[in-house]
């Protein structure tokens, strides 16, 4: 049979009948077709068969070959492997053993912030055995941001980072568990020297919630976080001029903020530090530490609230002075001025029981916001409308009882029922001081000088988030005391890799371009290139990589690692 078919021409010839069963016959036949674009004829084994399912007759191709137009012969059109007779050659005779791919240059922006701020070397000192593993890490948690510690060995086989090889959970746990209180104790101390020493060091403290009921020091207190659940509290000192943290404590969970600060002054006397300038905030403030400052002989700055009476004494001497036009702050937009008190110093000499009265220099820096005055009332506001209509319809809030005293007078008659009447006179007291705080020192400086300072003391509450939210440590996911220690100074090391980059980043204006994640990841992507008997070698480096590390002050990773 032959069928012509536009620029093909088809041969069929069947060669071979073949019974398979009674009611089965399967077909087989070359067919030739001819392709004149080529003028090449091939052919091809088609083997026809009955489908059972579909009820009809199917077939199958298979190219055998080309057919010579001369002979008229098929020659084959697979290769067959030419079977070698000279022998293998052994893999040792190639070029290198060894090659491999790494991304570089997350890690090597934080080797670099590691050598500027000292950490290294000082983490070198204390910890001369385990220091690598130890910052290395510090870059997981950093780079890899709230994913747990099991996942550092596919971490640790795609980058370059201090240690060069994998660690376990296991391993870490294990690391976690020798790093020691005086070790801990003396790189504080190393890190103290390097900040300035005229420079105000900010405190703070922060709960961490626990699920653990191993952890000695996990107690029921007040939780910042408003977690219902057991916790630690963590007390973070921050450079406030270098925005860099070096000393941290471990507290238990009901421990207040107030009763911390004696036992600061005892650690840093250990530490040795001397001229000691602290910025807190009005949680730690009572007359006791403020005695104890001064018997230190610290210089200090902290916030009180107006409720005091010998704050609000002195606020209403200049309430409206201190809104004049002279004493605008520009770079705050708010009004300020300082005014000279003295503070009833008091002293308990253990050894004669008897106790020293004596005054003593103190200033107090008075200011008004405007802006910050409108969202106090504002916010007042929205809150006495939410007590009227909690009143109005019966609805009460337990936690609203003193509020509902301090600012109703509820009455209840049998005709009228309740009835609720706001009073005017304890709003009109509560609004006068919308906008005013005021802070307390006893260093000599203006009322710029002193909230600029004090604002400043924000970095520890940015420290707190990036401890808790990029660091994960929200929740302590470890069952032992010692790990836990060990687990908080790694996540310490950390933090001062992220304060430096938070620094540099705010210095050279780059979170105007990037966030910090971002920048980290358009480094990350610098590649290098390791093989044996070959120096390492780095991939290709944009533009945008190059000036990232030139606005931060570090020089560009060399393209030749030489």
């Amino acid at each position: 049979m032959l069928k012509k078919k536009s620029s093909m021409i088809i041969v069929m010839c069947y060669n071979n009948i073949t019974r398979l069963r009674e009611d089965d016959v399967q077909l087989s036949a070359i067919v030739k077709q001819y392709d004149k674009r080529i003028d090449v004829t091939y052919a091809y084994e088609s083997t026809s068969y009955w489908d059972k399912d579909k009820k009809q007759s199917r077939s199958k191709r298979k190219l055998i070959g080309i057919i010579d137009p001369k002979t008229g012969e098929i020659t084959s059109t697979t290769k067959k492997k030419r079977r070698s007779t000279e022998p293998s050659k052994p893999l040792t005779e190639t070029p290198w053993l060894y090659a491999k791919r790494t991304f570089y240059g997350a890690t090597y922006l934080l080797d670099c912030i590691g050598k500027s701020t000292g950490v290294t070397d000082d983490l070198k000192v204390c910890f001369p055995d385990i220091y690598k593993q130890i910052l290395s890490i510090a870059y997981y948690l950093i780079l890899e941001d709230k994913n747990p510690l099991c996942r550092f060995p596919k971490w640790s086989s795609l980058h370059i980072h201090p240690c060069a090889h994998s660690i376990s959970s296991q391993q870490s746990s294990d690391l976690f568990s020798e790093i020691s209180e005086s070790q801990r104790m003396h790189f504080s101390k190393l890190q103290g020297k390097r900040r300035l020493e005229n420079e105000y060091w900010a405190y703070d403290t922060t709960s961490i919630s626990s699920y653990s009921r191993e952890l000695r020091q996990v107690r029921y207190g007040k939780n910042k976080d408003g977690d219902p659940l057991p916790q630690i509290n963590l007390a973070v000192l921050y450079g406030e001029g270098s925005c860099l943290p070096f000393y941290y404590k471990k507290l238990a969970g009901n421990i207040s903020d107030v009763s911390t600060v004696k036992q600061l002054l005892k650690d840093m006397e250990f530490l040795g530090y001397k001229k000691i300038k602290m910025v807190m905030d009005r949680g730690f403030y009572s007359e006791r530490n403020i005695n104890n400052l001064y018997t230190e002989h610290l210089k200090f700055l902290i916030g009180v609230k107006l409720s005091l009476k010998f704050v609000s004494g002195e606020v209403d001497k200049v309430r409206n002075a201190v809104r004049s036009w002279q004493n605008f702050l520009p770079d705050t937009e708010a009004y300020g001025m300082t005014v000279p008190i003295q503070w009833n110093y008091k002293r308990k000499r253990p050894y004669k029981q008897d106790e020293i009265r004596e005054e003593r220099r103190m200033y107090m820096h008075i200011y008004f916001d405007s802006i910050r005055a409108l969202e106090d009332e504002q916010r007042f506001t929205r809150l006495i409308y939410q007590l009227n209509g909690e009143l109005m319809s019966g609805k009460r809030e337990k936690e609203h009882k003193s509020l509902y005293a301090k600012y109703f007078d509820i009455k209840t008659t049998p005709i009228r029922g309740q009835k609720a009447t706001i009073k005017e006179d304890v709003v009109s007291d509560a609004k006068r001081n919308f906008g005013y705080f005021a802070l307390i020192g006893n260093d000599t400086m203006n009322a710029g000088q002193a909230l600029t300072i004090y604002r400043n003391k924000d970095l520890v509450e940015k420290a707190f988030d990036n401890i808790k939210d990029r660091l994960d440590m929200r929740r302590m996911n470890v069952s032992s005391d010692l790990s836990l220690d060990g687990k908080l100074f790694v996540e310490f090391i950390a933090l001062i890799f992220i304060s430096y980059l938070h620094k540099a980043m705010l210095n050279a204006h780059l979170y105007t371009k990037f966030t910090m994640h971002e920048l980290l990841d358009e480094l990350e992507i610098i590649e290098r290139f390791d093989r044996e008997g070959y120096a390492p070698q780095l991939g290709e480096m944009t533009e945008k990589q190059s000036d990232i590390f030139k606005v931060l002050n570090f020089s560009p990773p060399n393209p030749s690692l030489c």
